[in-house]
Parts: structure tokens; C-alpha cells; sequence
């Protein structure tokens, strides 16, 4: 069974977080899928990555582009064709508790600022904890992650 980590955004924005979630699975020598929840969104992802701080490189690409099952992290809408170990889940995009058994890791990483992402985001733990999948939440307090809640 995959962990499943809900992580709620309430200081910090997804521009600066999603690097540091990518940098990190990178780290642990992981391919990473990133899953939005629209080509625009993604197309925001992308000039965040590339652009996101002084000397650091992200290496990615988006699906559809040539070579996209090469890439270490793939911006997609869809199903993950490079192998990804992790997928993060951004913009309101979501994972059928029956695809995560393909992933060690999922993230939902979501708006907690926003009802309509909470309220997904709570649709999504009850789904993910019926199916059996540990799940666990996150939130944002004074600059780090704190567990509030875990299941399974």
C-alpha cells in the first residue's frame, strides 16, 4: 500500500513549496510525477521550476514533449509515463485510491485558504482511508510541517 500524504497550504504558496517537495524526492534518488489539474496550471509549474531559485535545476518535462518517459520529474494531466515513484497532485488534480498502489508516495498538496480545495481534499482522505492506504495530514505551523491527522 502507497503512503498518502495531504499536505494543507496555509502560509506558504505552491511556487515555493513544489520545488522543495521535487528537490527532496529527487534527493532520495525517486522519479516524480507532478499532476495538475489543468494545461495552464502545468504551464505555470513549468516556468516555476525552471525559474525558481539562484543556480539550482530542476529536471523535468512535460508529457507529450519528446522523451517525456526520460524525464526524472513529469509535468502531466494524466497518467505518469517516465516510471515516476512519487506523485504530487497540485491544482485540484486527484488520484483514484486504486492507482496509488503504482506509487511508494502520493502527495496532495492543496490551498488550505481555499473552501473548495478543503472540501476535495476531505472527499479524497475518506476515499484514500476507506481503500486501506495509510493517509496522513499535514498543516503548515510556523514554518514547518506538523502531523494533525493519520489513518490507517
Amino acid at each position: 500500500m502507497a503512503e498518502v500524504l495531504f499536505y494543507r497550504l496555509t502560509r506558504s504558496s505552491l511556487a515555493g513549496t513544489l520545488p522543495v517537495f521535487v528537490e527532496r524526492s529527487l534527493a532520495r534518488g525517486s522519479r516524480v510525477a507532478v499532476r495538475g489539474g489543468s494545461e495552464a496550471g502545468l504551464a505555470r509549474i513549468d516556468d516555476q521550476l525552471w525559474n525558481h531559485g539562484d543556480g539550482s535545476f530542476l529536471p523535468h518535462g512535460r508529457d507529450g514533449a519528446p522523451h517525456a518517459e526520460d524525464q526524472p520529474v513529469l509535468l502531466t494531466t494524466g497518467a505518469p509515463t517516465n516510471g515516476a515513484q512519487v506523485l504530487l497532485l497540485v491544482d485540484g488534480a486527484r488520484v483514484d485510491p486504486a492507482e496509488a498502489v503504482s506509487f511508494d508516495r502520493v502527495a496532495l498538496i492543496f490551498d488550505g485558504n481555499d473552501g473548495a480545495a478543503n472540501d476535495t481534499a476531505r472527499e479524497d482522505w475518506k476515499a484514500v482511508a476507506a481503500s486501506g492506504h495509510k493517509a496522513t495530514y499535514r498543516a503548515e505551523e510556523e514554518g514547518r510541517w506538523v502531523e494533525q491527522a493519520s489513518s490507517g
